[in-house]
């Protein structure tokens, strides 16, 4: 895994959108087409307004997957992923070819459905986020690692709850949903590429577990360190519990 770090969240955005953006544009030339995963939440935002905003990709050439969503949570809700990547993504890069999740109805039926389009060819690239409490997705510790199925419905944990509410997407922790449909973390790793943009001073600890720990479900992101191709963006804050030696590892790296 190779980590950069960069001032500030604006600047690990625009980089991360950068990188992003050349592999789309080398996907689409070469095979003419490009299937990605979004992530959303707050550390997307500026990352994911960069990208849909990235001159020459042909959005129409992308098919998109969705990477979670709440159990019971209308589209019409403001903590939707549904409505998150509609708004802030899908409507902004004009992209036609994507698959949402909808865990209000049927969750099964929604993760049989899409499940079967994810499997169907390979993903370019996953853009992801790692959580407070290091969850990858919504896979909170201790997290399946062995599972083959593309996703899952899973059990969301007290310190992910309280994320989401620390967030402002929910006033208190008894609206937020106590389940969700995950993206599995095999899945996520099938990925020819995973970008992982991880700003602000609340990650630093889940950072630190999962660069410096051991790769574990406990710390369900650790196991990006496994992935041949995958990169992950911190700026000064969620870098700030790394050691000096890791620091000065990653600086000569570049």
């Amino acid at each position: 895994m190779v980590v950069k770090i960069f001032q500030g969240k604006k600047s690990l955005s625009i980089a991360a959108a950068e990188q992003a953006s050349t592999t789309l544009r080398h996907v689409i030339h070469d095979r003419g087409q490009a299937r990605i995963v979004v992530a959303t939440g707050t550390s997307q935002l500026d990352f994911l307004d960069a990208l849909a905003t990235s001159p020459d990709i042909d959005w129409q050439r992308v098919e998109m997957f969705h990477l979670d969503e709440y159990v019971g949570l209308p589209i019409t809700h403001p903590a939707s992923f549904r409505k998150y990547l509609l708004e802030k993504f899908i409507h902004k890069a004009g992209i036609a070819h994507y698959h949402l999740l909808d865990g209000e109805g049927h969750p099964g039926e929604a993760i049989r459905q899409v499940g079967n389009e994810l499997k169907s060819a390979p993903v370019d690239v996953a853009f992801a986020g790692i959580g407070e409490n290091a969850h990858l997705a919504f896979n909170d510790p201790p997290a399946d690692f062995d599972t083959q199925e593309p996703y899952l419905l899973v059990e969301l944990d007290e310190a992910c709850r309280r994320q989401q509410v620390g967030e402002g997407w929910f006033a208190n922790i008894s609206d937020v949903p106590r389940q969700a449909i995950s993206m599995s973390v095999r899945q996520i790793l099938q990925a020819r590429e995973i970008i992982a943009v991880v700003p602000d001073a609340r990650k630093a600890h889940a950072v630190k577990l999962c660069v410096e720990g051991e790769i574990t479900p406990k710390a369900p992101a650790s196991i990006l360190r496994t992935h041949p191709a995958a990169t992950l963006y911190l700026d000064r804050e969620s870098a700030s519990q790394l050691s000096p030696a890791k620091l000065a590892e990653f600086a000569a790296a570049g």
